[in-house]
Formats: structure tokens, C-alpha cells, sequence
């Protein structure tokens, strides 16, 4: 008669297993999913942001690097995914991408830790119909809906294929900032 109970509990870890899957919050919200094995999804607003110093773009056509480092002043969270960027003009907004061949990686931060990711862009020509003449930099973390915005000092960014809503620029993923 062991067979019974050694069921119920079997079936009850199966249960208790099921309940800490840590697939994510299905509910479209601001709630960040919460597993002991994986923390919970960080918050830009619990994030101290630095962007740049830039590798700046001089004229038209040139290519300019912009890192940024967020820094965890909150309770360990995970990155896990590209960070959302957002190129602000007055009249429109233009999503970035991945950079080519980026692959995003799941990233740990402990309270006080930080990473890195980079931003690249071609700068446009001002005033050209084909250059998106950025205002503002929006950035978001992967499973969150928030953004911070900072004042964009770089130039025009260049449109790809001659269209200003596709712009030459792309984000890399997360990596661990040095010491």
C-alpha cells in the first residue's frame, strides 16, 4: 500500500515543479517573473544610465560608436535579450535592430554591478531627405515597458536605402562591464 502515497507525492512536486517554471509573465505588464534561479527582469528605472563617451561620427557618411553602461542599483535582476533603443525625431520614431550577427545572452546583476552594450550608427547628411535628424535616445531592457530618454548630440543619422524611417544603426548585445 506505499504505492499510494509515493503518487500523491510525486504528484505534488510535479505540481510545486510546474508552479516554479520562471518562463516569464505572460500578462503583458510591468511585473517582472521571479524564480530563485534566474531573479527577476531588470528595470531601467532602477538603473543608474551613462551614455558615452561617444565615438562620434565627424561628417556624413562616417560611423560613431555610443557605449552605455547601466548599472544595477537595485536587487540582483537579469537582462536576457537586446536592449530596446529608440530614435526619437520630431515627427517620428525609429526602432533599432540588433547589430548583425549579435547573439543575446542572459546576463545576471547583482546590486552595484553593471553592463555594457553598444550603439552603433552612420551619420547622415543634415538637412537630407534620406537622414533622420535625431532628437532624443529612448532606452528600454528586454520584458520591461519602460523607457529613460537622453538628449541626442551626435548628428543626423543616415536613412538605410534612402528612407529616414530605416536608419543606418544598430545595438549590440549586453556584456559585463569591466572593472
Amino acid at each position: 500500500m506505499r504505492a499510494a502515497p509515493l503518487a500523491v507525492t510525486a504528484f505534488a512536486a510535479a505540481l510545486l515543479l510546474t508552479g516554479c517554471s520562471g518562463d516569464g509573465d505572460s500578462s503583458g505588464g510591468d511585473s517582472a517573473a521571479a524564480s530563485p534561479s534566474n531573479g527577476t527582469t531588470c528595470r531601467i528605472d532602477a538603473m543608474d544610465v551613462e551614455v558615452g563617451p561617444a565615438s562620434v561620427a565627424p561628417a556624413a557618411g562616417d560611423t560613431g560608436d555610443i557605449p552605455v553602461t547601466l548599472t544595477n542599483q537595485s536587487a540582483e535582476c537579469t537582462l536576457d535579450g537586446f536592449p530596446g533603443i529608440d530614435l526619437k525625431a520630431a515627427d517620428s520614431t525609429a526602432s533599432l535592430s540588433p547589430a548583425e550577427g549579435a547573439k543575446a545572452g542572459k546576463l545576471t546583476l547583482a546590486k552595484g554591478t553593471a553592463a555594457t552594450f553598444t550603439l552603433t550608427y552612420t551619420r547622415g547628411e543634415a538637412g537630407a531627405k534620406a537622414s533622420l535628424d535625431v532628437k532624443t535616445l529612448a532606452i528600454s531592457l528586454p520584458g520591461a515597458d519602460t523607457q529613460k530618454s537622453f538628449k541626442w548630440s551626435y548628428g543626423p543619422v543616415q536613412g538605410q536605402g534612402g528612407s529616414a524611417d530605416h536608419p543606418t544603426a544598430s545595438v549590440s548585445a549586453f556584456t559585463p562591464a569591466g572593472d
